[in-house]
């Protein structure tokens, strides 16, 4: 048994608060539940030290650690520290899947345990929203959420689905005098600031030109101020995607120079300095002939050619690209053939892939690699898969 489980174990033994009132002291049973019973105050209960009971609760789900807040104030301080927040996330391994639709004003984001075969609801989260949304990605266990206004301006939303707590940025005003506005997006986090970025690229077109120009717009909002701040040296780029891949304190867009997209490129935004650069793909000439999809694994880029699977080594360094392994065929059991697959997100042993695309819904298949098996989720946007954590995004 290794160390984490051995912990684990303690902590389903009896605990208590180190110092406090023999009255504030809780028994944690085994199947998971706080007990108060006025007669469990005279039993003998164990004490640990305080370093041991954190390392207990940093490896405890967050549905648990919301519950244990209160069971003494020391707990409560801990969990709600953010430093404890931090080490329970590098802990953390549990992915839930999340779905969102709109009604009535309201998205509902329904989340699903990534590591089960059913697909069990695990949570249905309503969260005010006056226009359909859509996910911008995920960094640390929070959602970034977005949607457009009748006004145009953009509407930015944080939320950490495991804790409900959310946090609306400021409004991003877009220009009124152009008729179409072609849009990119990243957020992750800054490790030079110790904070949480959202990256919005604005490519103009203009309203009397059939043709695109070159005005564009490059706005980053850095999480706790009140406004969005330009960057100027972000060239122009023609995205395959408008999404952006986090890693490694950069937003990364697979991109072209040209419409033509004879030539991708990784066009990558450094969140601490806000500088630019370009990652070159592998040196192969099929990763070219396929559609490309970027993604992360093990915080690393990977790369998806088709049902080939690249991974980026050393960020930055082009000589680190190695193909991993190539994807087996899965067969959609709603579907008779098809020919296109596409990638969405990989993890060590968890692979999500939309099938199928049609009405409105998209259809996915997530993976477990481990035991060869497969399910299928309906969702009318790209689901975003998103690590648990107590990481609150109201700075």
């Amino acid at each position: 048994m290794g160390k984490a489980n051995r912990v684990t174990e303690v902590g389903h033994m009896a605990l208590s608060c180190k110092g406090g009132d023999e009255r504030t002291k809780a028994v944690y049973s085994p199947i998971g539940t706080l007990t108060s019973s006025p007669s469990l105050y005279a039993l003998p209960l164990p004490t640990l030290p305080f370093e041991l009971i954190e390392e207990i609760l940093s490896r405890l789900p967050v549905k648990l650690l919301l519950q244990l807040r209160c069971s003494c104030k020391s707990w409560n301080s801990l969990i709600s520290d953010p430093k404890f927040a931090k080490k329970h996330l590098s802990l953390s391994t549990t992915h839930n899947v999340h779905c969102i639709t709109y009604s009535n004003k309201y998205i509902i984001i329904e989340s699903y345990p990534l590591d089960t075969i059913t697909a069990t609801n695990i949570a249905q989260s309503y969260l005010p929203f006056s226009h359909s949304a859509y996910f911008l990605g995920s960094c640390d266990g929070i959602l970034c959420l977005a949607a457009a206004d009748d006004s145009n301006s953009i509407i930015v939303r944080l939320w950490n689905p495991s804790i409900r707590k959310d946090k609306e940025l400021p409004l991003l005003q877009e220009p009124k005098k152009q008729k179409h506005v072609m849009r990119m997006y990243g957020f992750g986090y800054d490790p030079v600031g110790d904070n949480y970025k959202v990256v919005v690229f604005l490519r103009l077109i203009d309203s009397n030109i059939s043709n695109f120009v070159d005005k564009y717009k490059v706005k980053v909002h850095t999480l706790g101020t009140s406004s969005w701040e330009n960057i100027s040296n972000f060239p122009l780029v023609f995205p395959l995607k408008k999404l952006g891949q986090f890693v490694s304190g950069t937003i990364n867009w697979l991109a072209s120079k040209d419409q033509s997209r004879s030539q991708c490129f990784v066009a990558a935004l450094d969140l601490g300095s806000g500088s630019y650069q370009e990652v070159l793909l592998p040196d192969d000439g099929e990763v070219h002939a396929y559609p490309l999809v970027l993604t992360v694994l093990r915080d690393c880029l990977c790369i998806f050619s088709g049902d080939d699977v690249w991974v980026m080594k050393e960020y930055g360094n082009k000589e680190s690209w190695t193909k991993l392994f190539t994807i087996s065929y899965m067969q959609d059991p709603y579907r008779p053939s098809y020919d296109v697959f596409k990638a969405v997100y990989i993890f060590e042993d968890y692979l999500v892939r939309q099938v199928s695309q049609s009405f409105g819904q998209q259809k996915f298949i997530f993976y477990n690699r481990r035991n060869d098996t497969s399910r299928l989720f309906v969702s009318v946007d790209t689901p975003e898969v998103c690590i648990e954590s107590l990481i609150s995004p109201c700075f």
